[in-house]
Order: C-alpha cells, then sequence, then structure tokens
C-alpha cells in the first residue's frame, strides 16, 4: 500500500476542503497541521482549488494535500502538476483510475456498490472512498456491503459528524472518515483558523489519531 494510503490508517481523519479564496490555503493548512492532522483534501469544486493545492504543496511540504472531487483526467493532471500527493474521487471513474495508476499517483475512487468495489478490486485499488456515506444508510450499510470484501478498506465520506465519528472508526475496514465539519466553509471565509486548529484537535482525540513521524 502506498505511504500516503497507508499513513491514512495513522491520520484517521482526513480533512474535506472547500477554498473560495487560494490566499486562505496556506493558513488553514498550518492550522489541521498544528491541531494534529497534516493531512487535507481540497475539492475541485472552486476555481481555486488548482492554486490552493500549489500553494500548500510549496509553503507547507509537510503537510500532504491531496485533490477532492476529480471527477476528470485533466482535472488529475492539473491536481498533480500543482503537487497533490493523491486523488479522491466521489465516483468510479476507470480513466481517471488508469491515469492515476499510469502515473503512481495514489488514488482513492468513489465506491458505493458492490459493483463498484470489485471494480476498484480488479484494478488494485486497496482503499476506496465509501460516498455518500449516511444518505447510503450508514454504518449499518456499509458494514454490510464490506462483509464479502475482506481485503477492501474504506474513507466513509458524506454526513460523517463528531457524533457518528466513532461508530464508522469501530468497523475494521475503515482506515479513516473524510470529513467537512473541522473547517466548514464560512470559518474558512472568516479566517477562524484558531477555530478549525481547536476542531481538528478535538477531532484528532476523538480518533485516537497518531500523528508520529509526520
Amino acid at each position: 500500500m502506498n505511504d500516503i494510503l497507508t499513513r491514512l490508517k495513522d491520520w484517521r481523519v482526513l480533512p474535506v476542503i472547500v477554498l473560495d479564496d487560494a490566499r486562505h490555503a496556506v493558513p488553514l493548512a498550518r492550522a489541521l497541521r498544528d491541531g494534529g492532522l497534516p493531512c487535507a483534501e481540497v475539492t475541485f469544486r472552486t476555481a481555486c482549488a488548482e492554486d490552493a493545492i500549489r500553494a500548500i504543496a510549496s509553503e507547507v511540504p509537510d503537510v500532504a494535500v491531496g485533490a477532492g472531487t476529480v471527477l476528470t483526467t485533466r482535472q488529475a493532471e492539473r491536481a498533480r502538476e500543482a503537487g497533490a500527493r493523491f486523488i479522491v474521487a466521489p465516483g468510479y471513474n476507470p480513466t481517471v483510475v488508469d491515469y492515476c495508476i499510469e502515473c503512481g499517483l495514489p488514488v482513492i475512487p468513489g465506491v458505493c456498490t458492490p459493483s463498484e468495489i470489485e471494480h476498484a478490486m480488479e484494478r488494485g485499488i486497496e482503499v476506496m472512498k465509501f460516498f455518500p456515506a449516511e444518505a447510503m444508510g450508514g454504518v449499518r450499510f456499509l458494514k454490510a456491503i464490506a462483509a464479502p470484501y475482506a481485503m477492501a478498506r474504506f474513507v466513509p465520506t458524506g454526513g460523517i459528524t463528531p457524533a457518528n465519528l466513532p461508530e464508522y472508526l469501530a468497523i475494521p475496514q475503515v482506515v479513516a472518515c473524510g470529513g467537512s465539519w473541522l473547517a466548514p466553509r464560512d470559518w474558512i471565509a472568516a479566517e477562524r483558523f484558531d477555530r478549525i486548529r481547536e476542531e481538528t484537535e478535538t477531532a484528532v482525540r476523538a480518533a485516537g489519531t497518531h500523528t508520529g513521524g509526520k
């Protein structure tokens, strides 16, 4: 398993970030790192995502920055060129997966059905994003769908909160949970980076995160 994916098991929480202004990228990354999570998934939902990834990769290199909501190979290429160290997709797009495999770029594709899990496993994917977690049935559904696939590992995302985080992390096949509650869009816009650091510290304690060896 790739080093980034291995480290997910230590981080236990993957912050999912939506940035509207690339100027916020560096202070946000530092807030997450100082709170105990040296990682961030910056989504390609906004026009500044590429610049934000480039800024974090350049100025906060001890934070493992990845690109999320990657829908096309062109987005994956732009993210890679900007310095993204991993790719996260909401669904299983074989062209995106194959591009990342060919480039040696870790990819976590989205799955929510047995067929999608099997497609991912066929391509050698070990860690998959279970999305949208709560809308699909939450912990109970994930336990049922994961049962036949002993080798698969999951990063549930979508509706994860501090309240249900422990339930998801208690599932043996869950390596980490993706969460946007750590850095809501309005907190970022208001530059409440101290609040984000505090929320990250709380999540680290709740998840039993191990951050040694950043």
